[in-house]
């Protein structure tokens, strides 16, 4: 069995007021040729398609289309969500995801009613495909609950009660199956790439990696923007976003993971490096120096930190020399004389982040009672 592994498309984004559905459209137009020329049985998409939970029309269409086209290459897809998704709209779309043969997840459900997907290939191997979306604090109670009734009062941290859930999950796991874990965590361990969303990749969201069952074949992750290996009884593997997010990823390169694996075999697991990726970079220095530089951008999206006196015009003078600056900061005391940057296309946290940021607040405790503020008033985790 031939297994594609992608996450984190974050479709629907906008860095700095440019909006990036151009370059998604390519990227995941190559997923899909990536996953026919590949033959693979299985596409597993672990969380985070969009940006946001209220997606745009157009959004929503290249995630739909690319779907069904992963499908079209006649591999079974199986899709959670993630912390940026609407659980609730996943939910609504269930039903007619199936008729089309993708298996979509919104919330935890148990093995018996859709938590576990069963795959057979043409050639007659089968996988079991336990499936965990993202959970925020406020109900990974409630899906524990659901998983194992009384055995849940006996768990108290985030990560005891998902170690509970994937246990129950993966109860079915058997010697002649393929077992496959997919999940949109942030597991102990993994690196940040940089555009994550810091209230839900801090300790109280972690989950240790002896979670997952030995007896899995192969853990897709999604979550954490960095291709990945990270240490555990199974192969738990986190694909990274196929575009680069945020600038903090500016040198990271980007993958879909395909894995092969029969039963009673260990998988061999193989990252593939994407095409069609904007890069993002970071360029510092005077504009003396960036003119130097300029020739060799091509199409990359860049920060610029300008080393010269603030004065007017001078971040015009950067966009004239450097057409793609999005992000432009002059670095001097003066720099609070720059023009402010654009809130265009950012999300909630985002918004929430900067608002702190301009009040000289830096309390975790803060922006997690806004997570569940907000989790709460968008349904987002939901079961």
């Amino acid at each position: 069995m031939k297994l594609l592994h992608t996450s984190d498309w974050h479709v629907g984004k906008v860095l700095k007021g440019v909006a990036r559905l151009d370059e998604q459209r390519a990227v995941l137009a190559g997923l899909v040729d990536l996953a026919r020329r590949e033959a693979v049985d299985l596409v597993v998409v672990a969380g985070d398609l969009y940006e946001s939970a209220a997606p745009p029309a157009e959004a929503q269409g290249l995630v739909w289309s690319t779907l069904l086209d992963l499908r079209g290459t006649g591999a079974a897809v199986v899709v959670v969500a993630g912390n940026h998704d609407n659980a609730a709209h996943f939910e609504a779309l269930r039903p007619l995801a199936a008729v089309a043969g993708i298996s979509v997840l919104g919330r935890v459900r148990r093995p018996d009613d859709g938590g576990v997907i069963d795959v057979t290939t043409g050639s007659g191997e089968r996988a079991r495909v336990a499936a965990l979306p993202f959970l925020s604090q406020r109900y990974v109670v409630r899906a524990a609950e659901l998983m194992a009734g009384n055995a849940a009062e006996h768990a108290g941290s985030y990560a005891e009660r998902c170690r509970l859930l994937l246990d129950g999950l993966c109860a079915g796991f058997s010697a002649d199956t393929v077992n496959i874990v997919v999940a949109h965590a942030m597991v102990r361990g993994g690196r940040l790439g940089g555009g994550e969303r810091d209230a839900q990749t801090i300790e109280d969201y972690y989950v240790d990696p002896t979670a997952f069952p030995a007896g899995a074949h192969y853990v897709a992750l999604g979550h954490l923007h960095r291709t990945q290996q990270l240490p555990g009884g199974a192969p738990i593997w986190y694909s990274g976003s196929p575009i680069q997010v945020d600038f903090g990823e500016g040198g990271d390169e980007k993958h879909a993971i395909v894995v092969e694996a029969r039963a009673g075999a260990p998988a061999v697991v193989r990252p593939v490096p994407l095409d069609h990726v904007r890069r993002l970079r970071t360029l510092d220095g005077t504009l003396a120096e960036l003119a130097t530089r300029a020739g060799g951008v091509g199409d990359d999206l860049l920060r610029v930190l300008v080393r010269e006196p603030a004065r007017a015009g001078l971040a015009d003078d950067v966009r004239e020399l450097l057409p793609n600056a999005v992000d432009i900061r002059i670095a001097t005391a003066a720099a609070a004389d720059a023009p402010a940057p654009t809130r265009a296309g950012l999300g909630p946290h985002e918004l929430f982040a900067a608002y702190l940021d301009t009040q000289g607040v830096d309390d975790d405790r803060v922006v997690r009672l806004f997570t569940r503020l907000l989790d709460e008033a968008t349904g987002g985790g939901a079961p």
